[in-house]
């Protein structure tokens, strides 16, 4: 799930996304448009997935080890959120696909063997890079280990350990795609990319431009919120 958030003086809220979507509608009144969404968005894993992998320097995958992974939780709100992951156990990598409200799809991209994140938002020719952590690992390894048992994980609401991040993009700190590896290359192929930094809350007055919710089979879902650092 893709959010825009603003921020007041003392608090975050929740404000709309600057791609004119609408809010989320709720899981009764939409069954078969919920339905539809997760169907595309898997379709559209699988075809980055191929062409990650195939055409684009990876090593082809066996077809054991390319997996759909579906992931189902309740949103603080009651609301079902699906997401869709493609986990490719030969190349160690893993391809979610995050859905907002208005049915546009990010991209967020695990690379275990040259240990990055990288994020590619809905509507924004950008890719925003960083370097995988302890908890990354250990969030992303959970999902490759389970993913050999199973393709649909149910989360529970009162069980899931909700936890925010806030990267600060570095402005100055552009990226020539031609220095990446693949798959991150053919990702951001035609994109602006920066690298970000974890940073402690937010500074005062600090925008946050959008959150990528991205939740595993660990129950543990973490909000990646992005904002701009001074240069």
């Amino acid at each position: 799930m893709v959010r825009c958030w603003k921020r007041s003086e003392n608090r975050l809220e929740e404000a709309q996304c600057t791609d004119g979507g609408s809010a989320a509608p709720t899981q009764s009144r939409f069954p078969h448009k919920a339905f539809w969404v997760s169907l595309s968005a898997s379709l559209l894993l699988v075809v980055i997935a191929l062409g990650l992998t195939g055409h684009l320097g990876l090593s082809q995958p066996h077809p054991e080890s390319l997996q759909i992974v579906r992931i189902t939780v309740p949103d603080q709100t009651g609301v079902l959120i699906n997401q869709s992951a493609v986990v490719d156990q030969h190349n160690d990598l893993v391809t979610f696909s995050v859905t907002s409200p208005a049915n546009q799809t990010s991209t967020v991209l695990f690379d275990i063997k040259h240990g990055l994140i990288c994020y590619k938002p809905v509507d924004q020719k950008s890719c925003f890079l960083r370097k995988m952590e302890k908890s990354d690992y250990d969030n992303v390894r959970s999902l490759l280990h389970e993913s050999t048992h199973k393709s649909h994980f149910q989360l529970s609401g009162n069980e899931t350990r909700r936890q925010m991040e806030f990267l600060g993009v570095l402005a100055d700190s552009q990226v020539d795609v031609s220095t990446l590896e693949e798959p991150l290359r053919a990702l951001c192929q035609d994109s602006s990319i920066h690298w970000t930094r974890r940073v402690e809350g937010l500074g005062k007055q600090r925008l946050v431009y959008f959150c990528i919710d991205i939740c595993f089979p660990s129950n543990i879902c973490v909000s990646v919120c992005f904002y701009y650092l001074p240069e």
